[in-house]
């Protein structure tokens, strides 16, 4: 058995944050840097909640401490929203009080990078409870669909059914939409609320905001007055 020094594992400051591979396609950066920013305006009042774009995850269950899983995206619940006040460079559990990422995001590219078989097994023994697999173009190839969430359940994971996919843990959903003010029409992954209705990002609620004002003037109200 893996014997690791729990005493004298390295800090933050001496682990790379990540494993300087590169993306293949604009989807891996661009899916989940959206669904931070919408979590930035869901839950811009709190400050327990950490989510990571491409960044590497320092855990103590695998090879060595020193060899980081570095999902597309992740989401910690119950850390610091900046780590003493800045930024982090990567994720080292063993400095977040070895509080693991409740979700995980992978984003399937021309490069198969073992999203269904070794990541699959990585994100269990790490206790993930919520592991999405987004793999829009090459899941006919990988004999997959192309939205997968599965659930941690008795330490082994269970494909969910149903989309978009209710959360508790989290108090979100997760599901594919396209975005009415995106003019390229890509489809990209949301969050929803439990009645499956899709949070609207600042621009779309703005232009609800100012069709309401619009309609309320065409009907002689004023809506600064209301």
């Amino acid at each position: 058995m893996l014997q690791i020094d729990l005493k004298h594992l390295p800090t933050s400051d001496e682990l790379p944050d990540s494993d300087d591979t590169p993306v293949d396609n604009e989807d891996q950066n661009f899916v989940p840097n959206l669904l931070l920013f919408l979590l930035e305006y869901i839950w811009k009042s709190r400050d327990d909640w950490y989510f990571g774009v491409d960044m590497g995850i320092y855990h103590t269950t695998g090879v060595s401490p020193r060899v980081p899983v570095v999902p597309d995206g992740f989401l910690s619940l119950g850390v610091e929203r900046r780590k003493n006040g800045g930024s982090r460079s990567s994720y080292v559990m063993w400095e977040e009080e070895d509080t693991a990422p409740i979700l995980a995001l992978e984003v399937v590219s021309h490069t198969y990078g073992d999203e269904y078989e070794k990541k699959l097994d990585i994100y269990r023994k790490l206790g993930v409870k919520y592991y999405v697999i987004y793999n829009p173009q090459f899941w006919r190839r990988d004999g997959h669909l192309p939205f997968e969430v599965y659930t941690l359940v008795d330490g082994d994971y269970q494909l969910q059914i149903g989309e978009p996919l209710w959360m508790p843990e989290i108090g979100l959903g997760i599901g594919r939409a396209v975005l009415p003010s995106d003019r390229l029409s890509r489809e990209v992954l949301s969050w929803f609320d439990q009645k499956g209705d899709r949070y609207l990002t600042a621009e779309e609620k703005v232009e609800r905001l100012e069709r309401l004002a619009t309609r309320l003037r065409e009907l002689g109200e004023d809506p600064d007055l209301l």
